[in-house]
């Protein structure tokens, strides 16, 4: 079983970037598809990128140009660039394992908080 741990998040003014970082402990890192989601106040949890096993990548359509999903796993890790940041983007994010077409399968960690507040 993977376990994911969230790291990165913040405060940034609108504009700004944040990059965020899952480590995942296990030994078949590599194998699953990861995804990042995210869950405003109010809202429910969505999916905001992923990236497959074969590094494939897929993007939300409100982050598509503005966020860029990446993984090594080397390092058991996956990625999240985020850039030209909106304050509707401010939200709790989580990664996760995920199917080949981004749906999270895996427990949920405590996420880590990004904030775009001026």
């Amino acid at each position: 079983q993977v376990q994911l741990v969230e790291s990165g998040g913040g405060l940034v003014q609108p504009g700004g970037s944040l990059r965020l970082s899952c480590a995942a402990s296990g030994s078949v890192f590599s194998i699953y598809a990861l995804g990042w989601y995210r869950q405003a106040p109010g809202k429910q949890r969505e999916l905001v990128a992923y990236t497959t096993s074969g590094g494939n990548t897929k993007y939300a359509d409100s982050v598509r140009g503005r966020f860029t999903i990446s993984r090594d796993n080397a390092k058991n890790t996956v990625y999240l660039q985020m850039n030209s940041l909106k304050p509707e983007d401010t939200a709790v994010y989580y990664c996760n394992v995920a199917t080949n077409l981004g749906l999270p399968f895996g427990s949920w960690g405590q996420g880590t908080q990004v904030t775009v507040s001026s």
